[in-house]
């Protein structure tokens, strides 16, 4: 059982293997310890379309209810779904069985309390994980708590409608590909109420994933999306990950929009309605971000990447946004919690205002700032390589610690960091208007990774 949880319990999630590192007795334990280490009352649960979510979630509920546990089932959903129904219903917590954009084996959790506040590693993960290594639970003496089910759904769809003017959207054609995951039930239900036409991709909710495990950040995973746009003449592309709580651009020749891009969009976007707010960005890519939001009279806070600390930032600062590279976009209205619903209608909503093209309304930020997206190697000491790294590319750099490493020079920048679940380097490296500089220094760092790692 240690071994299983030490593998499946991760800095920010639950996720493993289904069920060599994941399994029932796992769920039930992970129920009855979480009802005892945050006193929960009543908390709502709800799954994924993987095969083994429905059994992995019956567990979790009977483990929640045999500690005394009332249970409010939302059943199949996307993960900002279980946050819309924990600060909605003013909930003691929420559980969703999912693994996103893991392969179909895998399974996990993704676990707040009262608020939607996250559990991670920093706020009770580790003591959870503790006490289903354990297994010894004070719930024997409890009364069984009570289960229900709940269609949220109207009440959601309610809440993302109200970022937007619907009155101002005009008739754009949208591809939309949910690739199998559970992002298609929503889109249905939004469909009535917007003046979209919405080709339909991999739409319905299929957990033996027929074309692909969901997950656009690959580019192998964009043609698909990419050439409906073309064949069709559609105005945008948008793509999700299994859960839904990313989501991916491409605009209306098919290209494949970086999600920093979108980070400065929605930024400026809020500042038109929040002036002076504080917007949220993480450290791997910077400049664009960092320069629409002081042009626009905002305050520029950047924070360590990943969804906890993002979120935690958020509140402490009371930022009205904030976003990712990654592609993860936080709100403060959705109790500063990240959706892969709430990006898109506001970028169609700015694409009607403005009457441009999604590349028109980008173009020019991509071109000012142009990326290297993030780029993984496999390494034996991540620690010694950064090191390394730092001490052959630091001379004249401004040097920034604030997630792993990041060096800052006149024309251009990077961020190395580790990855928190594997012996992996993540790279991102930026310019100022030289592309070609750009690529240079990309090959450069890699080069110099590789012959080090």
């Amino acid at each position: 059982m240690k071994k299983m949880c030490s593998n499946a319990f991760k800095a920010y999630d639950i996720r493993g293997k289904v069920p060599e590192e994941l399994n029932e007795e796992i769920a039930y334990r992970i129920g009855q310890a979480y009802v005892e280490l945050f006193n929960a009352e009543k908390v709502a649960v709800g799954y994924d379309v993987r095969l083994s979510s429905l059994s992995l979630a019956e567990a979790l509920i009977k483990g929640l209810r045999e500690a005394g546990c009332d249970v409010i089932d939302i059943g199949l959903c996307g993960t900002e779904q279980i946050y819309f129904a924990t600060f909605h219903l003013n909930l003691d917590g929420g559980i969703m069985v999912t693994a996103s954009h893991n392969p179909k084996d895998y399974n996990g959790m993704k676990l707040v309390r009262s608020g939607a506040r996250p559990i991670s590693g920093d706020s009770g993960l580790r003591e959870l994980e503790g006490r289903v290594v354990n297994g010894s639970f004070n719930s024997s003496d409890s009364p069984i708590g009570s289960y229900s089910k709940l269609n949220i759904l109207d009440d959601y769809v309610s809440h993302l409608l109200s970022y937007i003017d619907c009155s101002s959207l005009r008739p754009l054609k949208v591809a939309v590909n949910s690739g199998n995951g559970c992002a298609g039930p929503v889109i249905d239900a939004l469909e009535p109420h917007l003046p979209f036409e919405f080709i339909k991709i991999n739409h319905q909710p299929d957990g033996t994933f027929p074309n692909g495990i969901p997950n656009p950040i690959l580019p192998e995973n964009r043609e698909a999306t990419a050439k409906v746009v073309r064949e069709t003449g559609a105005d945008v592309g948008i793509a999700w990950d299994g859960d839904f709580d990313r989501c991916f651009f491409f605009d209306e020749k098919g290209n494949f929009i970086e999600g920093y891009y979108i980070v400065g969009f929605l930024a400026q976007a809020f500042l038109r309605k929040y002036p002076g707010a504080k917007i949220i960005h993480d450290p791997r890519l910077t400049w664009n971000t960092i320069e629409l939001v002081k042009e626009a009279g905002g305050i520029p806070i950047q924070s360590k990447t990943g969804h906890a600390f993002i979120k935690e930032r958020m509140r402490k600062e009371d930022a009205v946004y904030g976003g990712e590279m990654s592609a993860h976009h936080y709100f403060k209205d959705f109790a500063y919690c990240d959706s892969g619903m709430i990006p898109w209608l506001l970028v169609l909503e700015i694409m009607s205002r403005e009457g441009k093209s999604l590349s028109g309304l980008i173009n020019e930020r991509v071109a000012r700032y142009p990326v290297s997206g993030e780029i993984n190697r496999r390494v034996k000491n991540p620690e010694k390589v950064m090191g390394q790294v730092e001490e052959e590319f630091g001379k004249d750099a401004v040097i920034d610690r604030t997630d792993g490493l990041s060096l800052e020079f006149d024309t251009w920048r990077f961020n190395l960091r580790k990855s928190n679940t594997e012996p992996v380097l993540r790279l991102n490296v930026e310019s100022k208007g030289d592309y070609e500089l750009m690529q240079k220094k990309t090959r450069e760092l890699l080069d110099f990774i590789d012959n080090m790692g």
